[in-house]
């Protein structure tokens, strides 16, 4: 028998089944991977808007990680909403024994809704654990977030903003275009020592929740596979595009 490619998810919990680790282990699935999980919230939530937010002890965050690494072999770890600074610090720690795993960083700043998903003093650790990443794939908003817009061209000021990303010790920032305009959603991936990479596709008009999950656990299924990144995110990128085709489909068959 061959063996299925395995994936460590490190993310917060959705009530609703719309994001967080339901939408990662769903999307993993999809490319055949099997996946392990660390729980680093428990979020009350629908699909308007989140009431609760509990986060897991950061020590158990930790022992959840090294459970699921001592039990499997996983050969890729996909990590979403973090929530805390301790646990940011806990989930580095965990890394830093495990250096050949691929690490794929969803920022989860906030909710499709607006609700705040990480502390206010956790930006700094967070940038600390993107120098342990293979890859981190902020949207817009959240690059703006992490690295402040210097108020230029919308492409070029996020290009710069990645860039600076990478200059303090992140391996490659993929920029989420989602959140663009015009009629292409334009993915850009940002290396040192690489030209930009563009990554497009029609931009369609249906809303749907978990995308950025999806997007960086199809990643994550892709470099466990052995694919090389330029590779990963070009398919997971038509893997997401063609599940919100499904999505509008289905909305305009209600």
């Amino acid at each position: 028998m061959t063996k299925r490619p395995h994936v460590l998810v490190v993310a917060g919990s959705d009530s609703s089944g719309g994001a967080g680790i339901v939408r990662d282990i769903e999307t993993l699935a999809a490319f055949g991977v099997k996946a392990s999980v660390a729980v680093t919230a428990v979020t009350v939530q629908t699909h308007h808007g989140v009431q609760h937010i509990d986060a897991v002890p950061a020590e158990r965050v930790a022992q959840q990680m090294r459970a699921a690494l001592t039990a499997n072999h996983v050969d890729a770890i996909k990590i979403g909403m973090l929530a805390t600074a301790a646990t940011i610090t806990a989930v580095a720690s965990v890394l830093t024994d495990h250096r050949d795993i691929p690490v794929v960083l969803d920022p989860v700043l906030a909710s499709t809704s607006g609700s705040v998903l990480l502390a206010p003093n956790a930006k700094a650790p967070l940038h600390r654990l993107f120098r342990q990443c293979a890859l981190i794939t902020p949207n817009l908003p959240e690059l703006s977030h992490l690295t402040a817009p210097a108020g230029g061209d919308p492409a070029e000021d996020a290009i710069a903003q990645a860039r600076r990303l990478v200059a303090a010790g992140a391996q490659a920032v993929l920029v989420k275009g989602g959140h663009g305009d015009g009629l292409e959603s334009v993915d850009m991936l940002v290396q040192a020592g690489h030209a930009i990479q563009c990554f497009r596709a029609p931009r369609l008009a249906v809303s749907m929740r978990g995308t950025g999950c999806m997007l960086a656990s199809a990643i994550a299924a892709r470099l466990a596979s052995g694919n090389d990144v330029v590779t990963a995110v070009g398919d997971a990128k038509a893997f997401v595009h063609d599940r919100l085709g499904d999505s509008g489909r289905l909305q305009n068959l209600r």
